[in-house]
Order: C-alpha cells, then sequence, then structure tokens
C-alpha cells in the first residue's frame, strides 16, 4: 500500500516519464485527489478524464481513495503498477479528444455493460 503522499510523488514521477507531446492542451495536468468516486450504477472510478471547455479545461483526476478501495490490498510496487495503467488510461482518453475520437469512450460502455450484465 502507497499513503496518499507516496501515491502523489509516484503519479508525478509516472507522468514525468512520458513525452511531453502527451501534455499538449492538458492545461489542468494531472491530480491525484483524496475522494472515493463511484459512477450511478455504484462502480468505482479509479480515474477520470475531464474536458470543461467552459471552465478548467482538459486535466486528468486519479482518486486515491477509489485506487484503495479496489488495490488498497495490494504491495507498492503493484499499486504503483495499477496507478500507471489508470494514468495512461486516463491520458488515451485526452488524445483520443484531442483526435475527435472515442473509442476508448465506447470500449468502456462496453466493457461497464458487460460487468452490470446478470
Amino acid at each position: 500500500m502507497l499513503t496518499f503522499e507516496d501515491a502523489e510523488e509516484a503519479l508525478a514521477e509516472l507522468a514525468e516519464n512520458l513525452p511531453l507531446d502527451i501534455f499538449n492542451d492538458l492545461n489542468g495536468g494531472v491530480a491525484l485527489t483524496e475522494l472515493t468516486v463511484y459512477d450511478d450504477d455504484g462502480l468505482v472510478i479509479l480515474g477520470q478524464y475531464h474536458y470543461e471547455p467552459r471552465g478548467l479545461g482538459r486535466y486528468v483526476t486519479v482518486h486515491y481513495g477509489s485506487m484503495m478501495e479496489v488495490y488498497g490490498h495490494l504491495s507498492p510496487q503493484s499499486f504503483r503498477a495499477k496507478l500507471k495503467y489508470v494514468l495512461h488510461h486516463e491520458l488515451i482518453h485526452h488524445l483520443e479528444s484531442l483526435a475527435g475520437d472515442r473509442s476508448l469512450e465506447i470500449q468502456d460502455a462496453i466493457d461497464k455493460a458487460k460487468m452490470l450484465r446478470p
């Protein structure tokens, strides 16, 4: 398990190791929140890509509380790997948004429907 501060440091390091071009127009950057977030169906949301054209712009949030709920039992190394996965997933949403592509958003909806299927 990583503390919030350790997770914040790990997330910053993971972001710093990516090519700068990935962050073009991500004016709000990447932030770790302490929140545990659920969608309308009660599923845990680990991270989110936000695009608010009239607000804060484009930014990514990773939710430490949500990560802890799902992955809090993992070793620090494994938890860090999950942080990396969530960061990359949300950054793909960002890049697709810039390109006018919704492929990952559609795949996420398909995956969610499969999870909710009885």
